[in-house]
């Protein structure tokens, strides 16, 4: 029976792909299931409702996006690593429409995909090895909502706009992001926001010998020094 019903609903999947991909958000369920040449009924006993297909559909082409991002290798600078994962979030984005109109740009409220959860850890990565660098001016986790904020307001803005109107723009946001929570060099001896970022993505990586409160406590400490206002004068 399993062996049976697998590619039925692989069919399903495979259809309102490529429907959601022609035609775009709208696609209605009959098309879906016309295409499919199975009946309403059998797309409801699969995945539910509507909804329920357009979000298995959205989960399987981010997971492939997904696959994508972990299989690219550092190049050995953090900052580096940023832009990249910035330029590949854009073209995705622009060349998958549909998808990333599903993904990001139906906002429900307390509500965040577990593909979306999973290109923000792989983001997450890549600001702790910049903290640990001492080149993060903000902490990680603060960075990723800075990044993403900018990376998907971005996306869906170019989505709606003619090529023309695209030149030039992703590249000044990139850099402008970058310049916000990054140093050019290392600032750790001169900059203590820097400092407290950098020694607190050390010991989540390799710990200390301290106990567990004596850890709470400095991580607390840490945490307040990283959101510090930085001190006066040039840091870049």
């Amino acid at each position: 029976m399993e062996e049976k019903r697998k590619p039925v609903r692989e069919n399903l999947l495979r259809e309102a792909a490529r429907l959601l991909a022609e035609e775009g958000p709208d696609v209605s369920t009959r098309a879906i299931c016309e295409a499919a040449g199975v009946s309403a009924p059998t797309l409801y006993h699969y995945f539910g409702d509507r909804a329920g297909l357009l979000t298995a559909v959205v989960n399987q082409g981010f997971s492939e996006y997904l696959a994508r991002k972990r299989s690219i290798e550092s190049t050995g600078d953090p900052l580096e690593d940023l832009r990249r994962g910035w330029d590949d979030h854009i073209a995705w984005g622009v060349a998958n429409p549909s998808f990333y109109a599903l993904m990001y740009g139906q906002v429900r409220p307390g509500q965040h995909p577990a593909a979306a959860e999973e290109a923000e850890a792989l983001l997450l990565e890549k600001l702790e090895a910049a903290a640990s660098a001492g080149l993060l001016r903000v902490p990680p986790e603060l960075g990723v909502r800075m990044f993403m904020s900018a990376n998907v307001g971005l996306t869906l803005q170019l989505i709606r706009v003619p090529d023309a109107a695209r030149d030039g723009l992703s590249e000044r946001m990139r850099e402008a992001m970058i310049a916000a929570v990054s140093v050019e060099r290392p600032a750790v001896a001169r900059n203590l926001p820097v400092a407290a970022i950098a020694l607190r993505s050390a010991l989540a990586v390799e710990g200390a010998p301290l106990a567990p409160a004596e850890l709470g406590l400095l991580d607390a400490w840490l945490e307040r020094l990283a959101l510090a206002p930085e001190p006066a004068g040039p840091s870049r």
